[in-house]
């Protein structure tokens, strides 16, 4: 019977739509995001502390390989929101930010950032794709 299995598909060109007849393995490209304890535990209740607000922060951590950020700390960015929309990141606190880090012994960098839209659902704004840019532009993983 796995004989006759075999002839049928090999007849109908392999099946599943494989011209070859033989199964290829689609390489996984997405990436995970490992996110600490500490930085989830900071990041909500950075959000839960801007209702109604927007707020908007930045994550620490480093690109392990590839395919695999880590997200260790994050720290929050003044930034003047509104209901539906926050402005994108001063490059002076980011940097000055940065800095402090350095000086305090800590080594990981920017992998990304986060805001909150409370009461409004999951989706990205105009603003938000913007934001999402520029730092692609930084570093296209970010």
């Amino acid at each position: 019977m796995e004989q006759s299995i075999q002839q049928m598909l090999s007849r109908s060109g392999g099946g599943m739509g494989d011209a070859a007849g033989v199964d290829q393995p689609t390489p996984d490209t997405s990436e995970q995001i490992h996110i600490s304890s500490l930085a989830l535990l900071k990041m909500l209740k950075h959000a839960r502390a801007g209702v109604p607000m927007e707020v908007m922060g930045l994550m620490l951590g480093e690109f392990v390989d590839d395919y695999t950020i880590k997200v260790v700390d994050v720290f929050a960015m003044p930034q003047s929101g509104t209901g539906v929309s926050v402005e994108a990141v001063d490059p002076v606190f980011q940097q000055e930010m940065l800095d402090l880090l350095k000086l305090t012994g800590r080594h990981e960098m920017v992998v990304g950032w986060y805001h909150s839209h409370p009461g409004f659902g999951c989706w990205l704004s105009g603003t938000d794709v913007n934001t999402q840019q520029s730092f692609e532009m930084l570093h296209q993983r970010c």
